[in-house]
């Protein structure tokens, strides 16, 4: 399954918009933890058919910004999500971010 990178708040609005489960991970280019956490993340989308996109927090700051608006959950990177059906089921950050844990979380 591939992993669609999100550049524009259009894209993040289709994203969301779509029915059934789906996982979201906002990245830091920058960041130690980040690239370990994309590590479990890709580790886990390679492995999974659960639909995935990834917002890099730096370059596309706008889509970030608007993520932490629209779901009010505080900014933090990396941070993942599960959405379904445009509602966010479940989220955890940094370190938290295993494959084992997004997993667990998308089998509920």
């Amino acid at each position: 399954m591939s992993i669609q990178q999100l550049h524009t708040l259009d894209e993040l609005h289709q994203y969301v918009g779509q029915p059934g489960k789906k996982l979201l991970f906002k990245h830091s280019t920058t960041c130690p933890i980040s690239a370990k956490a994309n590590e479990e993340f890709l580790a886990f989308v390679q492995s999974s058919d659960t639909p995935a996109a990834i917002v890099h927090v730096i370059e596309d700051r706008p889509v970030s910004n608007q993520i932490a608006e629209e779901f009010g959950i505080k900014h933090e990177s990396p941070q993942i999500f599960l959405l379904e059906d445009g509602e966010v089921r479940w989220n955890t950050s940094h370190w938290k971010i295993t494959r084992d844990a997004i997993k667990e979380a998308v089998s509920k």
